[in-house]
This record gives structure tokens, C-alpha cells and sequence, in this order.
């Protein structure tokens, strides 16, 4: 017997397509119901219960109960990571979704990983905050930098809010439809929350993405400028 992580029961969980759509359908950061989750899988009420479970004692899924209603979530931030990059593995070998429209378009523009901001502004976001030494990688990995520190104070991010966690505070994310790099960790989540609050983005309901004001977008241009 071979030693080392057995990931052929990950593989498994993941590779059922309607386990597959329930865990999509969950890297919007949202808690879902059971139903719901059902709704997105195209399967019966029975059938999603059998796959929850699973993916639930497989440690992909946390189960909330709030009053009457089990609520379900990703585990970790960890689980949305590894979907995204099986998202951009299946996408660069040409293993896509044949449904187009705008909606695609507005994925890859801007959306939610899980509770961070990807797609391309994701991607022009760390590339902006890394060229200007902003974030950087060091002995402990990615981490923001003084520069960095300036900058969110200049934006109003109370830093000292974020210490609390054990979380890193960077951290790479491949995205799936750029094939680079954007923002996670606790620094990706308290920015995507604080654009919100600032009004630059909103959330589209019952989807991933991410929309922005034309105030907000010109902002985020401004302090995260396009590079060549």
C-alpha cells in the first residue's frame, strides 16, 4: 500500500455531476437550503438528501439548523480553493458548459469565489496590489506589506479587526476562467465586504457575480489601475 493522502475519496465526492453542481452552486459564500441545493443539482429531494450527506461526512459541507430550516455551506475555505482549480483545470482542457450569454460574460468580469472577489477584476486587483509591492511573498508566503497597510488605511479597511482570526491573511487563489491569480485570504474577504459597504459592488441574487457602479468601478480603477 502506497503512503501519503488518499484524494480518490475527494475525487469521488467531487466527481458526481449533481454533488458537483451542489458544491458550484455553494462558492457563492451563501448557505443554501436543502431544497434549494436540490434545485441546483436538477435532482429530487431524496436524491439531493443522499448526496448531502455524503459530501457532508466527507468533510466538503458544514450543516446549519436555524429554526425549521437546515441551512448547507462549504467547510473550508480550503474545499472552494479546490473547486476553483478544478474549475480552471476542466475549463483549460476544454471541459466547459455549452449555455452562453451574458451571464458567462459577467462571471468572468467580476464575481464571488466563495466570499473573495475573482474573475478579471480579481486578477487586476492582485496584479496592482503586488507590481506596487503592496502585497508580497516572504517566509511565511504571501502577506501584505507596509505599503500595503498604507493603502488600506487610505481605503478605511480597519486592519486591526482582522487580527483576530488565525486565517492568513493573503492568499493565492487561481482563478478559473483568467488563469491567474487573485486575492483570497482574510484580506480578499474584508475587501470584497468593504467595497460593498463603499457601494462599488453589488451582488447579483442567485448568482456569483459581482456588479459595479460606475462610481465604484472608476475607484476601483483608480487605486488598482489596469497593467499592460
Amino acid at each position: 500500500m502506497k503512503e501519503g493522502p488518499d484524494f480518490t475519496q475527494i475525487a469521488m465526492l467531487m466527481g458526481d455531476p449533481a454533488r458537483a453542481n451542489i458544491l458550484t452552486a455553494l462558492m457563492s459564500g451563501r448557505a443554501l437550503t436543502a431544497s434549494e441545493l436540490a434545485a441546483e443539482a436538477g435532482v429530487t429531494a431524496a436524491t439531493a438528501s443522499s448526496h448531502l450527506a455524503k459530501l457532508e461526512q466527507g468533510g466538503l459541507l458544514l450543516r446549519r439548523k436555524q429554526g425549521r430550516h437546515r441551512y448547507f455551506a462549504l467547510a473550508t475555505e480550503e474545499v472552494a480553493h479546490t473547486i476553483e482549480a478544478m474549475m480552471g483545470l476542466a475549463a483549460n482542457h476544454g471541459h466547459l458548459r455549452t449555455r452562453q450569454g451574458p451571464k458567462d460574460i459577467e462571471l468572468r468580469t467580476a464575481r464571488v469565489c466563495y466570499n473573495h472577489l475573482a474573475g478579471d477584476t480579481g486578477v487586476q486587483m492582485f496584479r496592482a496590489l503586488a507590481s506596487k509591492g503592496q502585497i508580497a511573498h516572504g517566509a511565511q508566503g504571501l502577506d501584505l506589506t507596509a505599503k500595503g497597510a498604507e493603502l488600506m488605511q487610505s481605503l478605511g479597511l480597519p486592519l486591526d479587526t482582522l487580527a483576530h482570526s488565525r486565517a492568513p491573511m493573503c492568499r493565492e487563489c487561481l482563478d478559473w476562467s483568467a488563469r491567474r491569480s487573485h486575492l483570497a485570504g482574510k484580506l480578499g474577504r474584508a475587501l470584497l465586504s468593504h467595497f460593498e459597504t463603499l457601494g462599488w459592488v453589488a451582488r447579483v441574487p442567485d448568482t456569483r457575480i459581482i456588479r459595479f457602479s460606475s462610481k465604484g468601478r472608476a475607484a476601483f480603477d483608480a487605486t488598482f489601475p489596469i497593467l499592460d
